[in-house]
């Protein structure tokens, strides 16, 4: 029982009940079937978002680049496709978007991993850079025009039901969802790379000293986030089914919102997929209420800060107290090898 009383995941689990129950008794359509498929449909953009800080945030970093890159890559891949009148599967769409991600995220490392700049400073740059590469050279037009396959993804559901209400759909785009955060807990838990990116966070000099390439680990760490936030791009845009360069701007104080609640230390060297799971879940159940309850959009900016602020403390308590349990445990042994 204690354990589970450490565990951030226990906390946001009776929160997220705690709210759901009030919610639900203020206003009984909180229970209805197309409003819990909304809620999930409204996970996948923060949630895929989400994996990549996640990673990001266990290393010891702090990147707020990742919104510029997503709405880049989904802009750029929908400029591209239509100059050649493409009009394919939305794996080939998904594929072009994760690719540039991928190149704006090894953009990213190079000044992490080669010239030691701060991670905050460095991916606040970057993100302002993209920004303006943006809407300088690749338009600010909203694009209306875009693939019928990626229209086609964005209705489609996995399965249908029918209710009062009519028939609900789940949408396919949590697949997506699930796969990033798949890879990230197989990363993560079972190869080597992941206990590099926990060592990595934890203390450098140590994981330097036992044979991690701390270069390589960071350059991996941002491509695969730029990779990420090209697949995010992509799932936002078959959700709003256009192409608008000023999307996603300010999502990132959401994404890490829902990291920091989920247990990761701004400190680094801890975080895990279930944890983040639940704080996006969290985050985006309290935004929907409070729009479901009439509340204004305003208000979702003071909720977040608190949140941001409650889920550093917490973790920030936390470790304090496993230090200072750390610290009595080696004073015992020393007291008793004294005997």
């Amino acid at each position: 029982m204690k354990q589970l009383f450490r565990k951030s995941e226990f906390f946001i689990g009776l929160t997220i009940i705690a709210i759901s129950l009030f919610v639900g008794f203020l206003n009984e359509s909180f229970y209805s079937v197309a409003n819990i498929f909304d809620l999930l449909r409204s996970t996948v953009v923060i949630g895929i978002l989400a994996m990549g800080v996640l990673l990001v945030l266990i290393s010891g970093g702090i990147d707020v680049s990742f919104p510029a890159i997503a709405i880049f890559s989904y802009y750029a891949t929908i400029k591209l496709l239509n100059v050649f009148h493409f009009d394919g599967g939305i794996i080939w769409i998904l594929i072009v978007a994760a690719g540039i991600g991928l190149l704006l995220g090894l953009f990213n490392s190079i000044f992490i991993a080669f010239f030691k700049m701060q991670t905050l400073i460095a991916t606040l740059g970057t993100a302002t850079l993209y920004r303006g590469i943006l809407f300088v050279f690749l338009g600010t037009t909203v694009i209306n025009q875009i693939p019928n396959s990626l229209t086609n993804f964005g209705k489609s559901s996995i399965f249908k039901i029918a209710s009062s209400d009519g028939t609900s759909g789940l949408s396919s785009t949590i697949i997506l969802l699930v796969i990033v955060a798949l890879v990230t807990w197989i990363l993560l838990k079972y190869t080597i790379i992941g206990r590099g990116i926990y060592a990595l966070g934890g203390d450098p000099t140590s994981a330097k000293r036992i044979g991690f390439n701390l270069t390589k680990l960071q350059i991996f760490i941002y491509g695969l986030v730029g990779i990420f936030s090209g697949i995010a791009g992509v799932v936002h845009g078959s959700t709003v089914r256009n192409a608008n360069p000023f999307d996603l701007f300010g999502i990132e104080l959401n994404v890490i919102a829902a990291v920091v609640l989920g247990g990761a230390r701004i400190t680094g060297g801890y975080g895990n997929v279930q944890g983040t799971l639940l704080g996006v879940f969290l985050v985006v159940l309290i935004n929907n209420n409070l729009i479901l309850m009439g509340v204004s959009s305003y208000w979702q900016k003071v909720v977040i800060g608190m949140l941001i602020l409650v889920g550093t403390s917490i973790t920030s308590y936390q470790s304090r107290m496993k230090a200072n349990i750390n610290l009595l445990g080696e004073e015992g042994g020393l007291h008793a090898i004294n005997r």
